[in-house]
């Protein structure tokens, strides 16, 4: 995180810095939370620790590394102009299987409740209704 912020121009003139993280404990020690508060960095963590909940910024940060080989830059200045152009390219420019193969941004303008065709891990719950209880899927109520 030290570096990551030395690389940043001064708090005034930089956006607020967002770090988000899937609820490890060593983004909960006093150390890094005090270094994050003292950068004015807004906390983001998964709500439940379920590694599922972080699957979209994963996903994005997997394809930016190997689908458009980003590393080893000479500078932060070339390092943002790269991802900037990488996010560019995968919202704007490349179609998406998952969106009947439109680019994101013209799935969002055209159809903001888009058909989602992409796999939900999620069990699905069923609620019996007379007894307003969780149950678990295809099995009677305990009364």
């Amino acid at each position: 995180m030290k570096m990551a912020v030395a690389g940043l121009s001064s708090k005034e003139k930089r956006p607020q810095l967002i770090h988000h993280s899937d609820r490890g404990i060593q983004y909960f020690s006093k150390e890094y939370t005090k270094l994050l508060n003292l950068e004015g960095a807004l906390i983001s963590m998964t709500e439940n620790g379920d590694p599922r909940e972080n699957a979209i910024a994963e996903r994005i940060n997997g394809t930016i590394k190997n689908e458009f080989y980003l590393s080893n830059f000479r500078s932060f200045k070339e390092a943002k102009a790269r991802v900037s152009e990488a996010i560019y390219i995968y919202n704007v420019i490349r179609p998406h299987l998952s969106l009947n193969y439109l680019t994101p941004s013209l799935a969002h303008d055209i159809n903001k409740q888009s058909k989602r065709v992409w796999k939900n891990y999620y069990p699905k719950k069923n609620i019996d209704m007379s007894l307003k209880t969780e149950v678990e899927p295809n099995l009677e109520p305990v009364q």
